[in-house]
């Protein structure tokens, strides 16, 4: 799914990002909207994980998404 098909179905998909990261809050989502990059930052700063790994997790994430849709 590229950036912007991400964006376009942002409002839908963010329901899924609160199930799989519980501490991101919606204000982080809205300004996330579709941009990976700081979508992977804020999985990095709310759960202390590295960087490739924050990037790894939206990167698996963005993979699930494209099965489904």
């Amino acid at each position: 799914m590229n950036e912007d098909t991400l964006k376009g179905k942002w409002k839908q998909l963010s329901g899924k990002m609160k199930e799989q990261w519980g501490k991101l809050t919606d204000d982080d989502l809205t300004v996330a909207e579709g941009n990976s990059e700081y979508l992977a930052g804020k999985v990095q700063e709310r759960y202390g994980v590295a960087k490739d790994e924050a990037e790894r997790q939206v990167k698996d994430f963005r993979d699930r998404i494209d099965r489904q849709y």
